[in-house]
């Protein structure tokens, strides 16, 4: 039944009744009205109530079906409850419509201010629900925000040259250029995704069209060699700030915290520093002439070191190597299956695996330590590694009888064994 608006009622007095005629709404209405008239005296009448608003506007319904009328009415009060029950009573009473027997029968009196209460508490309810979910989305978000920030960033590369990099490099408005991969990877490490290596001495023109319109920091090693990088540089790029690891260490071997509060000069926008005075901000540039040949004799020294101690690119494009495919090499499937599946294990690690002929594992070691370490192996004959396969690393594996070496890539090699050398690339592994 529709609930008529009448304001500020307190109670709905609600009644069925059947009448053995066909009668009209005005029939009912005008039944209740005549025949509870003065029956419970002049301040209960029903007409002097509806005068002050404590009765509403009565509302009927009826299906007259057969000879018969049945239906239902319902009467809104704002009087007190004792005052509803008297009139729901007095209704009840009536046992005539017009000239037709009728019957009227209480079903109820509902407490609007209940009904209200529930109402409001049901809303209330729904308001706290919506309150607590954008609340939690909102918590989770925040959460996500701070999950994301610290993960370290991804690995990739630039240009032609493949120059090591992190994913920042592309949208940020400062660069910072580190020597090696591995210098990329401590960044990383750190939290900082916008450094990009230089690869040695020769500063590819990469490095010059990526810092175009950018603000430049260069973060080299404390030492002779990084002199004479950030020599090179100082003619090729436009560089708002350099700074360096501490005396005698390399930009790879720091702590993120050391990282970190190096860097913090930069986090906010780097300011001009006066080369033509050779004054830096950590260290005094001083290049002896006669000390440059021992330096470039140092950092060739550190690039195949660095070589062996950093990952590849995730994006990967193979080098000139010096072997034909492994199919074209005719390698056995049982390499190959190895291969296969050393490969998921080892990716991405900085490790290396050494392998006897029955394709056992003889030993696991990270590839900074294999050129040390591989001189006290014995019944080695194939080495896997994630990093890149230098000349170092060929002259020593030909020492202790390796016969096959697998790697990301290969470095500039020279053929003085028979190893064969191949890549992930060459054995099928990678695209």
């Amino acid at each position: 039944m529709r609930l008529p608006n009448t304001g500020i009622v307190k109670y709905h007095v609600k009644l069925k009744f059947e009448v053995d005629g066909l009668v009209e709404k005005a029939d009912i209405i005008g039944a209740i009205f005549g025949q509870t008239e003065g029956l419970l005296g002049p301040e209960m009448n029903l007409n002097e109530l509806q005068k002050v608003s404590k009765v509403g506007r009565i509302e009927v319904n009826v299906d007259s079906r057969s000879n018969m009328a049945r239906g239902d009415a319902l009467i809104p009060m704002s009087t007190d409850i004792s005052t509803a029950a008297l009139i729901a009573a007095a209704i009840e009473s009536i046992d005539k419509v017009g000239p037709f027997q009728a019957k009227f029968l209480l079903v109820g009196i509902d407490d609007i201010r209940a009904i209200k209460k529930r109402i409001i508490v049901d809303r209330a309810k729904r308001i706290v629900q919506e309150w607590a979910t954008k609340t939690i989305s909102e918590g989770e978000e925040m959460l996500k925000d701070v999950y994301d920030a610290s993960k370290p960033g991804r690995l990739t590369a630039f240009g032609k040259a493949q120059l090591a990099c992190g994913t920042g490099v592309f949208d940020t408005d400062w660069i910072i250029l580190v020597e090696g991969r591995a210098d990329v990877i401590n960044l990383l490490r750190a939290g900082f995704d916008n450094s990009i290596a230089i690869e040695g001495a020769k500063i590819d023109e990469t490095i010059t069209k990526l810092t175009e319109d950018k603000k430049v920091v260069a973060f080299i090693d404390g030492d002779r060699a990084g002199d004479l990088i950030l020599k090179e540089l100082q003619g090729l790029v436009t560089i708002q700030k350099v700074l360096r690891a501490p005396p005698g260490r390399e930009v790879e071997e720091l702590t993120p915290l050391e990282i970190t509060e190096i860097l913090k000069e930069v986090l906010s926008p780097p300011t001009p520093v006066d080369y033509k005075q050779g004054t830096y901000p950590h260290r005094q540039l001083q290049i002896a002439e006669g000390q440059s040949g021992a330096s470039e004799a140092k950092l060739q020294h550190r690039r195949e070191k660095r070589e062996n101690a950093e990952i590849q690119p995730e994006v990967n494009q193979p080098a000139p190597t010096i072997t034909r495919s492994s199919a074209q090499q005719g390698d056995v499937p049982e390499v190959l299956s190895t291969i296969k599946e050393l490969y998921p294990q080892i990716n991405e690690t900085l490790e290396a695996v050494i392998l006897d002929t029955s394709m056992r594992t003889i030993l696991k070691l990270p590839v900074s330590d294999l050129i040390k370490k591989l001189n006290a192996t014995e019944g080695a004959k194939m080495l896997v590694l994630d990093g890149i396969i230098t000349q170092r690393l060929v002259e020593a594996a030909n020492k202790v009888g390796i016969e096959y070496i697998v790697g990301h890539r290969t470095g500039d090699l020279k053929r003085t064994s028979d190893i064969k050398v191949r890549t992930f690339h060459d054995m099928g592994v990678i695209n």
